[in-house]
């Protein structure tokens, strides 16, 4: 069995050796079925739509992949998920001509992109809230020399208060707010802090910084590897770090400081947020590594744990994955975190987490980035001290009510706890306010739209 094993892996890799043409796919349309085989159909295989040997391979981190050995003139072909019925199809979801290559005598690697399935149609509509925005269509990147699409997400308040916010970095921006974009469904970060920010949670901006679709390896690897490329992620950290969040900061109400700012993101977009916190520690503090491919650069990454001169001895780090995901996952996950506690990171700043159904997949990110958000800013205090334009608040004991002395009716007025956590929203008139009896005694701050109001305490 072993010898029969040793053969076809032999056999596979003298034909990548040999190989002529690579098709890449690195992006389906998001409502492809999780479970989905997909086919090459055409000239080379008499436009066989299901035909087992001409099944694309997947990669965890860069799409479909289908190789061909040397020929001779061009061939046409589509996509199919087994059958004519389920073809590939345009953006709208209708028929596409037929592609093609042509073999030229060396070897070639074609990126593509699969727009719709015709029995599936064109895949929705955009699922993106009110507020996740377009910062910027082609924002210029000066550490690689391109541009990049760059959204942000408000919390619900930025515009009706006074707050500063801490600030998310996340990779894979595609995939982050919109089923329409997203690659195999998205994560639905603005659903979940909108939610969160609803349950009492103080909020955060996030920036989601879409990948270079055929440049993602390179961005978000720190070195090369000797099979796949890559080792552009310095450069894209420094981008980050040096360019994007200047810009953010001197835009927007940010907390700008390390333990305020993180890097998010899964696969290799666990790996570059790692090495990013590790590399410039002055700028993010906080770091979540869904899923981190850190088999990619495992040796260059455990040697710069130990010899940099960084000291991220402060980082607040969470490492979650799937426990049958590879067989290098946890193992790599546990190895990171006893280099970072040899560096000196405190242990209650560490958290791994292996669940038994974890998956490199979207729905588990999806499933796992609120609770990890969550843990990841537990130990900062968000109070009002965080919040410009002080004189809008005001401090009181519950069980109090309100006297209001200005003019205006039904004057919107937020009520936060003394962690500065938004508890409830109520609506002034002149005179007394009862102040909500659902408020447990304590102390609590309340503010105003206004900051020419006078208020008494009765």
């Amino acid at each position: 069995m072993k010898k029969s094993i040793l053969l076809i892996c032999a056999i596979f890799l003298s034909q990548i050796m040999l190989a002529q043409v690579t098709l890449h796919v690195v992006s389906v349309p998001n409502n492809t079925p999780p479970d989905a085989e997909i086919f090459f159909a055409g000239s080379l295989n008499d436009w066989n739509p299901g035909n087992p040997n001409y099944i694309l391979q997947v990669h965890e981190d860069s799409g479909y992949f289908i190789t061909f050995p040397e020929g001779e003139g061009t061939v046409e072909y589509k996509f199919t998920r087994g059958s004519w019925a389920s073809v590939e199809g345009n953006e709208n979801g209708g028929f596409i001509p037929n592609r093609s290559f042509s073999f030229t005598g060396s070897a070639q690697t074609i990126t593509l992109y699969i727009q719709s399935w015709e029995d599936l149609g064109a895949g929705g509509g955009s699922t993106a809230t009110d507020n996740v925005q377009v910062l910027s269509e082609s924002f210029y990147m000066p550490q690689l020399d391109r541009h990049r699409k760059i959204m942000i997400y408000l919390p619900p308040d930025y515009y009706t208060s006074s707050k500063d916010y801490p600030v998310l970095y996340m990779h894979d921006g595609q995939n982050l707010f919109d089923n329409q974009t997203a690659y195999a469904g998205e994560w639905e970060v603005d659903e979940t802090l909108n939610a969160l920010q609803d349950q009492g949670d103080w909020g955060a901006i996030v920036i989601g910084i879409y990948n270079g679709e055929d440049l993602r390896i390179n961005e978000l690897s720190p070195w090369v590897n000797t099979q796949y490329g890559g080792g552009e992620g310095h450069a894209y950290i420094t981008f980050i770090a040096e360019t994007l969040k200047p810009f953010v900061d001197e835009n927007f109400r940010t907390k700008p400081e390390p333990q305020f700012t993180a890097l998010i993101g899964s696969s290799l977009g666990g790996l570059i947020s790692t090495y990013g916190g590790m590399a410039f520690p002055e700028v993010f503090g906080k770091v979540g590594a869904l899923s981190p491919s850190y088999w990619f650069n495992n040796t260059e990454l455990m040697a710069f744990v130990s010899q940099t001169s960084s000291d991220f001895s402060d980082m607040r780090i969470a490492m979650i994955g799937g426990a049958t995901e590879s067989s290098t996952m946890e193992p790599y996950i546990q190895s990171m975190r006893n280099a970072l506690l040899d560096e000196g990171v405190d242990v209650t700043n560490i958290l791994v987490q292996i669940d038994e159904d974890g998956a490199h997949s979207e729905w588990y990110w999806r499933r796992e980035f609120g609770d990890m958000y969550q843990w990841l800013f537990s130990e900062e205090t968000l109070s009002t001290s965080a919040v410009r334009g002080n004189e809008n608040f005001l401090k009181f004991l519950f069980p109090s009510n309100i006297h209001y002395s200005g003019v205006d009716s039904n004057q919107k007025a937020m009520i936060f706890n003394a962690s500065g956590q938004w508890i409830s929203t109520m609506s002034l008139s002149p005179g007394n306010n009862q102040i909500p009896q659902s408020l447990k005694p304590g102390v609590y701050f309340l503010h105003t739209e206004k900051g020419n109001l006078k208020f008494l305490i009765r």
